[in-house]
């Protein structure tokens, strides 16, 4: 049976974004976002059990079998950098862990637009990323974070569950606190983060209703704050802010949210057409007047509106990123249908045609 290090090595050798430890099934590798076998043999719960705790050091098994659950990172040697969960499924140990690739991208080579670029470069405020498990959004704030720190001098402190891509100090200096082990909470973390001369602060999963107020508070004094939310769109991330409060809280947290929110953008990524690898889809909701008054008075359904109109503010729907993506055949109509808010608009898109034989063909 292969070892946990040689499943791993074998996820890079594959290109696959994670790899599942399952007991009962052989080791899975995701691709493309479709999973394929890695290996030959099922897994018992024993087996699995021996592969997870073999990549876990002695204080991360103990917060394992504590909590029965563990969110954690590993650097292995001659291998690369992994995000883990380890948990259990009917009293069985099992694990997912993903790749975090040695080098941070670029933001122009994972396919975000120009308006992206820009908001970059706000100094205050909120900006959230928001998007399914496995959208990449950890990715784009990293890339985010490394295009602010190239051309900014200041101080940004992240804080992350756990530390996913390295950050080196360029003109700013990144501190990365990992909860767990440099903190106890996010919130707490954040409470902490003020007293750090921080110009930037990355949340890196806006969880709970603490974190949420944290960060927003943070946005309001001068900070320039990104975080996370696991909403599959714009104006669901901003309803999902907001009910996280109980009502009473609701007015305040709105009033706060309008003054403080500076963009959403949400992402998917979309099979590529006629081939491997994954295309970006996006929507960005940038909050200018219009926005911010919408916002104040929880007329959430008129956001999509706004952004369809706001082009000139660097707002896009994602039907729209969608429908270019198809006219630039990097997607099936077919998957832009599957992913569209009104199918109507992705129908009036249609890809380039094929190229016609010349001399050489």
């Amino acid at each position: 049976m292969a070892d946990i290090i040689q499943l791993l090595a074998g996820a890079i050798a594959n290109r696959a974004s994670d790899l599942h430890i399952t007991a009962s099934s052989p080791p899975l590798f995701r691709i493309d976002g479709v999973l394929v076998q890695a290996a030959e043999e099922t897994l018992d719960a024993d087996a699995c059990r021996d592969l997870v705790l073999g990549i876990l050091g002695e204080s991360q098994r103990a917060r394992l079998e504590e909590d029965w659950e563990l969110d954690f990172a590993i650097q292995v040697e001659g291998v690369g950098r992994f995000r883990g969960n380890a948990h259990y499924s009917r009293g069985a140990l099992e694990a997912a862990f993903r790749h975090i690739p040695d080098q941070i991208p670029d933001l122009e080579s994972l396919g975000h637009e120009p308006a992206i670029f820009e908001l970059c470069e706000r100094r205050r405020g909120l900006i959230l990323m928001t998007g399914i498990t496995g959208s990449g959004k950890s990715t784009t704030l990293a890339s985010m974070v490394k295009r602010i720190s190239q051309r900014m001098a200041g101080v940004i402190v992240t804080v992350e569950d756990p530390v996913e891509f390295l950050f080196t100090n360029s003109r700013s200096i990144v501190k990365q606190r990992e909860v767990g082990s440099d903190t106890k909470s996010f919130a707490e973390a954040l409470r902490r983060a003020m007293r750090q001369d921080p110009d930037v602060i990355l949340v890196g999963e806006m969880r709970d209703p603490e974190t949420i107020a944290a960060a927003i508070t943070a946005a309001e004094t001068g900070h320039l704050v990104l975080g996370t939310l696991h909403t599959i769109d714009a104006p669901k991330a901003i309803d999902r802010m907001v009910d996280a409060f109980p009502p009473a809280q609701q007015s305040q947290i709105v009033a706060q949210l309008a003054n403080a929110l500076e963009a959403v953008i949400s992402q998917r990524l979309l099979p590529r057409a006629g081939g491997r690898g994954r295309v970006l889809a996006t929507e960005i909701l940038v909050a200018n007047t219009a926005v911010r008054a919408t916002i104040r008075e929880r007329r959430w359904e008129q956001l999509v509106g706004l952004i369809e109109i706001g082009a000139k503010d660097g707002m896009h729907t994602i039907d729209e990123s969608l429908a270019r993506l198809v006219r630039e055949g990097l997607i099936s109509p077919e998957e832009a249908v599957a992913n569209a808010r009104d199918k109507n608009e992705i129908a009036s898109a249609t890809p380039p045609p094929p190229p016609k034989k010349g001399f050489f063909h």
